[in-house]
């Protein structure tokens, strides 16, 4: 949990309280690739902190899987609207390289949000910044060509990009693998 105190440290001031009752709180389990740790069309109880490995948030449309995020060390990753909302949606989460979790249960999350003020500014600023990525991803979806959306795509996972899958890559960019194997062979 060494990370996980890191990256809260990093945006607030850690108390000894809170620390303890994280630790309390949480759970650290290892997933090995290709493992499913969220299914689509049920609801997401748990937020996956992670310590080692890359996640990857996705959903199908018809028959094929399409990417919408990665996360690796130091971040967060749920189905965030069925999380915050306990609802069903369509996300499912899988293991694109085995990996180290600390897991965090929704009403562990309310009661520390409850509990510890500084946690949930935490949570703010960290949402915040998921936002502003969300924001950039959107403007490259919408505005840019396909070489453009591949060069946003390895800024903005620049030290995982390498050991994405490309089909997982081009669902996420939303070309065909074929035009980014032409994108990538002119670089």
């Amino acid at each position: 949990m060494i990370k996980l105190f890191e990256n809260i440290s990093k945006r607030i001031k850690l108390s000894k309280e809170l620390r303890t009752e994280l630790t309390k709180r949480t759970t650290i389990k290892t997933f090995k690739k290709g493992d499913i740790i969220h299914y689509a069309n049920e609801v997401c109880q748990h937020s996956y902190f992670i310590e080692k490995g890359i996640l990857r948030l996705y959903f199908i449309k018809e028959e094929k899987e399409i990417s919408e995020f990665f996360c690796s060390l130091g971040e967060w990753i749920n189905s965030p609207r069925s999380f915050m909302q306990q609802k069903i949606d369509h996300y499912s989460i899988d293991v694109i390289e085995d990996c180290e979790v600390v897991i965090l249960a929704v009403k562990d999350l309310i009661y520390l949000f409850d509990n510890f003020p500084e946690m949930e500014k935490y949570a703010r600023m960290d949402m915040g910044n998921s936002f502003g990525l969300l924001m950039e991803r959107i403007t490259s979806i919408r505005f840019t060509t396909a070489k453009e959306k591949y060069d946003h795509f390895c800024k903005t996972y620049k030290s995982i990009y390498y050991r994405i899958p490309l089909k997982m890559v081009a669902s996420y960019l939303g070309i065909t693998p074929e035009t980014l194997s032409r994108i990538r062979k002119h670089i």
